[in-house]
């Protein structure tokens, strides 16, 4: 190939890739997000060190995180409905100022030498309330940044994109700064980076479209949202598999602290690492997604990324070598988060849009809301048989998952054909 063929075909291909950016909405959307989220990374990894070195307890752990996730569970559902009732662009102001808000009160706690772990789990609750609005309110409202829907799968990966980049550059710098400065200084940075989002947001041009008045009370809507989601086999089917790596894999993360420092013998700039490289694994995994053209054959992808998952885990817990524990978390974060993004992305294509917000919400109890239990289980179980053989566990729970998945993979198939051809997908 003549090198001015293969310049022409490297840019084809970044424009595939980045197609959706050329949406103004999402594209101030994008930039906006990866500021914010940068911060919240390293809040994650700060909060973590800080629970850890005020109480060298892995059950705790798994309180704090549990405290902040558990009210996704209980609250996602009925936000799904204010979600499709109300003005999403607006919901999403309120719940990043109010974020904004929890990290600047931590910030204060942590550098005036107060902070306890009552304090900890006491915010991470008031997070985990707005988070259960701000997340299935985000998650649907992508269909209100995307003119052109057959865009729509490719701003997810790209969003999964700036989630894994925050991931990566999070932990790497979070890391460094508490081992330099303290916990608080991170704190305070991801109070700061919430300017970024709520900027974007504000300088959005969004259409929107009044919704009619709901004449039905909020739990009629709920029980509605509820018989379509499960009584649709795909989307059924979708979210019984995120809710068992939610419960079972993705709460490795709260274990890093003790193998950063009780089985690889290092400190917070280990954690991070650790961290990162399940990040940069969830980064090349997202834009994978996003170079893809089509949304044919997600349904083998996921059975694929889903056992890479379970096998990462498995071979990190029996690590003692810095590097090798990273290159299989970089595995467990590549199979993780080409999982969720492929997930999400079926998900999103197949669903009406009059119950997108409660679908979204019952995605967002399958991620987030079972990720709570998840953590309780992980730091129980480590505080019983370790850490090591928790992880073992978790690693063959979701190895199991995708060999049931991919016996549902053909009646999935046949069951998503009719909607696809009607929605013009394929």
């Amino acid at each position: 190939m003549e090198p001015r063929q293969a310049a022409s075909a490297r840019q084809s291909g970044l424009s595939m890739v980045l197609r959706s950016l050329g949406h103004r909405n999402f594209r101030l959307f994008f930039g906006g997000q990866l500021v914010s989220l940068t911060g919240t990374w390293m809040q994650q990894i700060a909060l973590s060190w800080l629970v850890y070195r005020l109480t060298d307890s892995p059950l705790l752990l798994g309180v704090v995180v549990f405290s902040g996730q558990v009210p996704t569970f209980l609250l996602a559902s009925f936000a799904g409905v204010i979600a499709d009732r109300s003005n999403r662009h607006k919901i999403l102001i309120i719940t990043q100022t109010l974020a904004m808000i929890q990290a600047l009160v931590l910030t204060v706690i942590v550098f005036l030498g107060v902070v306890q772990v009552w304090h900890i789990i006491g915010l991470s609750v008031f997070i985990g309330i707005v988070n259960a609005f701000d997340i299935p309110t985000r998650q649907a409202f992508f269909i209100e940044m995307i003119e052109k829907k057959e865009d729509l799968g490719n701003a997810i990966a790209l969003n999964s994109s700036i989630v894994n980049s925050a991931r990566f550059l999070g932990p790497t710098i979070g890391g460094l700064v508490i081992a330099g400065f303290g916990e608080g200084v991170c704190f305070l940075i991801n109070g700061l980076s919430y300017m970024a989002v709520l900027a974007a947001l504000l300088a959005m041009r969004i259409k929107y479209e009044k919704k009619a008045a709901a004449d039905r009370h909020i739990l009629s809507e709920l029980k509605e949202g509820f018989q379509y989601t499960y009584g649709f086999l795909p989307i059924r089917t979708l979210l019984l598999l995120v809710a068992a790596i939610s419960l079972a894999g993705v709460p490795y993360s709260v274990l890093m602290p003790v193998f950063a420092r009780d089985i690889l013998g290092g400190g917070p700039s280990t954690l991070g690492f650790l961290m990162a490289s399940a990040g940069i694994g969830s980064l090349i995994g997202t834009v994978y997604l996003a170079s893809r053209s089509t949304i044919r054959g997600l349904g083998r992808i996921i059975v694929f990324a889903t056992s890479v998952l379970g096998a990462g885990l498995v071979a990190f817990s029996f690590s003692t070598h810095m590097l090798l524990s990273m290159a299989f978390v970089f595995c467990a974060g590549f199979g993780m988060m080409v999982n969720m993004a492929s997930c999400n992305t079926i998900i999103q294509t197949v669903v009406d849009d009059s119950k997108r917000g409660r679908v979204m919400s019952f995605y967002t109890m399958s991620f987030m809301g079972m990720s709570p239990f998840g953590a309780l289980l992980a730091g129980y179980g480590a505080s019983r048989i370790g850490a090591p053989d928790t992880l073992i566990v978790g690693g063959l729970v979701c190895i199991l998952a995708s060999l049931l998945f991919a016996r549902r993979l053909k009646a999935m198939r046949e069951a998503v054909r009719p909607v696809y051809a009607k929605k013009g997908v394929v």
